[in-house]
């Protein structure tokens, strides 16, 4: 009795487990429809642009315009771009996109395919033996896996922006001089890193969407729950992936 909260949440998890499963058995390059694929990477990732640049913009300007004073406190104010170019390259600007796509990835593709269930579209595909899983989880998970990184190196360049922008009210830096202290600080291992988890973040934006909207049960209102839970269920699942891989990085 004392377990019976828990037991929809271990549910949950079996058929999650199961759909991860699912997804890399049924993975097949030769069967995904490269229209629908090409489709979604436009609507899920091109379309995400202008929020990534706000983003991305505000993320630089404030990083530099907080840190600046405790920069000054101790004379170190010419590091502010090493500062900066590290903090966003290494960890803010892949964290905090991805946190931005899974609002806007994970609630679409989690209300899109629950209204499809709820519709009984996805039904009907199966009696036509159009094999929707493949049509519909596959080619959005890989959209969402191919985009992320893409969206988080854009995001790295325009909070590298941003950054000038903080910067340059304070400081006589040019934006040449600005980037010249930023990439001295930086090394591959730096970026490596940060790109690869970035692919993971995606993957998981995309797989979990497709799981809650899949599994859709109910009338309407199981849509909205479903893209509610998509996002916090993506979102937990980054902050876990990111935990992951900060700890292989630092044992490497």
């Amino acid at each position: 009795m004392a377990f019976r909260p828990y037991e929809n949440e271990l549910v949950g998890l079996g058929q999650f487990t199961l759909f991860f499963g699912r997804f890399f058995s049924e993975l097949s390059f030769k069967t995904i429809s490269g229209r629908e694929l090409l489709k979604q990477c436009y609507e899920l990732g091109y379309r995400s642009l202008p929020l990534v640049t706000t983003t991305g913009l505000i993320m630089g300007w404030v990083l530099t315009i907080q840190s600046r004073p405790a920069m000054a406190k101790f004379g170190a104010e010419s590091w502010i771009p090493g500062m900066v170019g590290l903090s966003l390259v290494r960890e803010i600007a892949p964290v905090i996109t991805a946190l931005i796509c899974a609002g806007r990835m994970a609630s679409g593709i989690g209300a899109e395919l629950g209204s499809m269930r709820v519709t009984e579209q996805i039904d009907a595909m199966e009696v036509s033996a159009i094999r929707p899983f493949r049509y519909l989880v596959i080619t959005r998970t890989l959209a969402t896996t191919l985009m992320l990184p893409i969206l988080v190196l854009y995001a790295d360049a325009i909070g590298l922006l941003g950054g000038y922008l903080g910067i340059s009210r304070h400081l006589d830096l040019t934006l040449g001089h600005y980037l010249r202290q930023v990439f001295d600080s930086l090394a591959f291992s730096d970026l490596i890193p940060a790109v690869i988890k970035t692919y993971c973040f995606g993957f998981f934006i995309g797989l979990v969407g497709c799981f809650k909207g899949f599994h859709a049960q109910g009338g309407t209102e199981s849509v909205g729950r479903a893209a509610n839970q998509a996002v916090v269920t993506a979102s937990l699942s980054i902050f876990l992936v990111d935990l992951i891989a900060v700890q292989i990085t630092d044992l490497l």
